[in-house]
């Protein structure tokens, strides 16, 4: 089933099987992502095809400085003919929203997407509904107008997103391809659902039965435990970035076939989680990244030797 997800995106994004994994790692483990690059490299498609090919209700906004926070959760509204108020839900009411250039949004209407991020739910003077599930978030922002118009992320939100992705182009050989994929008609007329909601929930079960041995679980605290005490670092990982992080690599191992988490899915996965949840102090964003200065955590942990399978 899997696999048929990832030929389902593939059929429409070429090139991105990577990017393909992460997302369905992210479904599974009921997280929300960030995909952050530059206009027109698939990140709008690369979410419709994904909802199409689960049978997923698909909502998209387009965040501009004028959206507000009634625009995504929803409003109760007073109705003449029957004089009374009526509940209208928001595009939220859905398994897959798509936030589109959600940086371009204002503070106060980013922020009205933190409860449902969160914990599933809206509320809305005072009656609290919650979202279908599945239910995840996928927000894009592009990157060249982080100074001109737009809202930078605040770090509490930043941590409510299980993952940030960078799309990327094309090589020139998936470029090619693109081309002739996409010169008689668009590829994604013809996607179909390939797996149901239903599947993906017990999909989601299935994985929290996959194992952490003790080494492998010692192993990625560490590396989380050493971005709160880097010199470099001034907010480390969060605990919910620690949950986050083990329902992930529950996932990747899930994904793999395997019923035991791996070195290995740490050091995969860590960039993906770890990073935009780091706050840099001023003199180390000055010669550093966020992906270096992790990069450099790793590489000072050591390793365990391979855990192998579970024992049953």
């Amino acid at each position: 089933m899997i696999s048929k997800i990832k030929d389902s995106i593939s059929s429409v994004l070429v090139g991105k099987e990577a990017v393909s994994e992460l997302v369905m790692i992210a479904l599974l483990s009921k997280g929300h992502i960030l995909l952050e690059d530059v206009p027109g490299t698939g990140k709008t498609m690369l979410a419709k095809t994904l909802a199409r090919s689960i049978d997923a209700k698909f909502r998209r906004i387009q965040f501009t400085p004028d959206v507000l926070p009634s625009d995504v959760t929803g409003i109760q509204f007073f109705n003449p003919k029957e004089k009374e108020f009526v509940m209208r839900p928001g595009p939220v009411m859905t398994n897959i929203l798509l936030a589109d250039e959600i940086n371009r949004a204002t503070p106060r209407t980013q922020s009205s997407l933190l409860e449902v991020m969160e914990e599933g739910q809206v509320t809305i003077d005072g009656e609290t509904i919650s979202t279908p599930k599945p239910f995840i978030v996928i927000a894009t922002q592009n990157p060249v107008e982080s100074q001109q118009g737009t809202f930078s992320l605040p770090e509490a939100q930043m941590d409510r997103f299980l993952m940030q992705i960078k799309v990327g182009y094309p090589t020139l050989d998936e470029e090619q391809l693109m081309l002739k994929m996409y010169k008689n008609q668009h590829p994604f007329e013809n996607v179909s659902t390939v797996i149901s909601l239903e599947e993906i929930e017990n999909m989601q079960k299935e994985l929290r039965d996959v194992q952490i041995t003790e080494p492998v679980e010692t192993y990625f605290l560490s590396v989380i435990r050493a971005t709160r005490e880097s010199k470099d670092i001034e907010v480390g990982v969060s605990p919910r970035g620690t949950i986050a992080f083990m329902h992930s690599l529950q996932a990747r191992a899930y994904l793999y076939g395997r019923n035991y988490v791996t070195p290995e899915d740490v050091k995969t996965l860590a960039p993906y989680i770890l990073s935009h949840r780091l706050v840099l102090t001023i003199d180390s964003s000055m010669r550093s990244t966020k992906e270096e200065v992790l990069e450099n955590i790793l590489k000072g942990i050591e390793v365990p030797v391979e855990a192998g399978a579970v024992k049953e």
